[in-house]
């Protein structure tokens, strides 16, 4: 019992102490608003590096091969900071602002070999079928390749979108109050290391694994409809 009762001690003081809860849900809100906006502007960009790397000219080909090399073989909070500190740090802008920015260019890069896997994937006589409908290159990519490779990038797609989450707890590094920084306050208040953290990854825990059962569903109704 006298576990129990310090394990509850520990909760109302990290949790419902000072309505810390609140705290916590408000960083919560914050991570996913940033790995929200990120993702969608990521996907966007990742839509264009798949189609310039895999466009026949050259120049293009090497701005995206150049671009994905750099993103992906240098550490995000690296880029993070950079951007920040070098780029940002004499604009008066939001700090949030900064970190979309920092994981939309950061994810893009990931976001665009997945895309272009999954365009490659599909086979290649679906463009011939396609123009021997009398449609066009752009008509065919965008009526018939696209849709069968979204369905399978869905459960890479998810993959990164969950990373991107997790990735989100650097930015603490230029004072965002995320979750995880959140946490950080929390245990700096209360000197208790275990509870705040312990808290802060079953929140992630929660949305990362929500997401996952989502976008099953979602998975799961599109191989429907390819049956029915």
């Amino acid at each position: 019992m006298e576990f129990f009762g310090s394990i509850w001690d520990s909760f109302y003081q990290n949790v419902i102490y000072e309505q810390r809860w609140l705290f916590l849900l408000k960083g919560l809100g914050t991570t996913l608003l940033i790995s929200l906006v990120s993702i969608m502007f990521s996907t966007i960009i990742g839509t264009f590096m798949a189609f310039m790397k895999m466009s026949k000219y050259k120049v293009l080909r090497a701005i995206a091969v150049t671009y994905i090399n750099i993103i992906r073989g240098t550490p995000v909070v690296t880029q993070l900071l950079l951007i920040y500190f070098g780029i940002f740090g004499s604009v008066d802008i939001s700090k949030i602002a900064v970190a979309i920015f920092a994981f939309s260019i950061n994810s893009g890069a990931y976001v665009a070999e997945i895309i272009r896997a999954g365009i490659n994937a599909v086979d290649p006589g679906q463009m011939e079928a396609g123009r021997s409908l009398g449609l066009n290159k752009v008509q065919t990519m965008a009526k018939i390749i696209l849709p069968q490779a979204i369905k399978k990038i869905l459960p890479t797609y998810t993959s990164e979108f969950i990373v991107l989450i997790k990735e989100t707890a650097i930015v603490g590094y230029i004072a965002i109050e995320d979750l995880t920084k959140v946490g950080d306050i929390i245990r700096s208040r209360t000197f208790d290391a275990f509870m705040p953290y312990i808290i802060v990854a079953l929140m992630y825990f929660v949305v990362t694994y929500a997401l996952t059962k989502l976008f099953g569903i979602l998975e799961r109704r599109l191989a429907k409809s390819d049956r029915g």
